[in-house]
């Protein structure tokens, strides 16, 4: 899984290897990762594999930083056949939790620690992140379309069998109905948690990508 080509970084010569606390002590770039000690407490990564996460990182983000601009065309680079750039547009806000228009490593490192190894909890959480759009604290069938077409248009015209014009909406439809159990128009955290764990082609999605790196 590589959501930035970081991830599947080239290991370095041990003559020129440093240690990650060097790397971070003596980097010049406009951005500096907290420290290896901090990630390694905060994330399920070991200090091997945070090692490998930004040294990818580095030389793929020299400034320590990617913009939304830069995260689309990297994204863009593995759905060749579609547009990518709107769904890009929505993962880049689920990782810039702060909201300053930017993906830094402690951003990049955090998610990816929940997407491949957090708790099912912590998955379905940052799934309902992403689907929130507005940040409101609830998913509305307008923000579950939006989500669904950007996937769609991600996807192509190379899917088989071609997937209809009104797909996305059909889909959402269906699935927006199971969610919204009190049938108030708008999907909770609790509604989207409950009716994902009964749901069991996405509890075996949860799974796929846990032993990645």
């Amino acid at each position: 899984m590589r959501l930035f080509p970081c991830s599947a970084a080239k290991k370095s010569s041990s003559s020129s290897q440093n240690s990650v606390e060097d790397e971070l002590e003596l980097s010049t770039v406009r951005h500096r990762p907290e420290g290896l000690e901090q990630l390694e407490a905060q994330t399920r990564f070991s200090r091997k594999e945070l090692q490998i996460l930004y040294r990818g990182f580095k030389n793929e983000c020299p400034s320590g930083v990617v913009n939304e601009e830069t995260f689309k065309d990297i994204y863009a680079q593995f759905f060749p056949q579609g547009d990518a750039s709107t769904y890009a547009h929505f993962l880049f806000n689920a990782f810039d939790t702060d909201h300053n228009g930017s993906v830094s490593f402690e951003d990049f490192v955090m998610g990816l620690s929940i997407l491949l190894r957090g708790s099912i909890q912590d998955k379905l959480n940052w799934a309902f992140n992403l689907y929130d759009i507005n940040k409101d604290g609830y998913i509305t069938k307008e923000e579950m379309l939006d989500i669904m077409k950007a996937i769609y248009d991600m996807m192509g015209k190379c899917t088989y069998p071609v997937l209809r014009e009104e797909a996305p909406r059909q889909h959402v439809e269906i699935f927006f109905q199971k969610m919204d159990k009190n049938k108030d128009g708008v999907v909770t955290i609790d509604e989207f948690i409950d009716c994902c764990q009964n749901d069991e082609n996405i509890m075996r999605s949860m799974h796929l990508f846990e032993n990645v790196l």
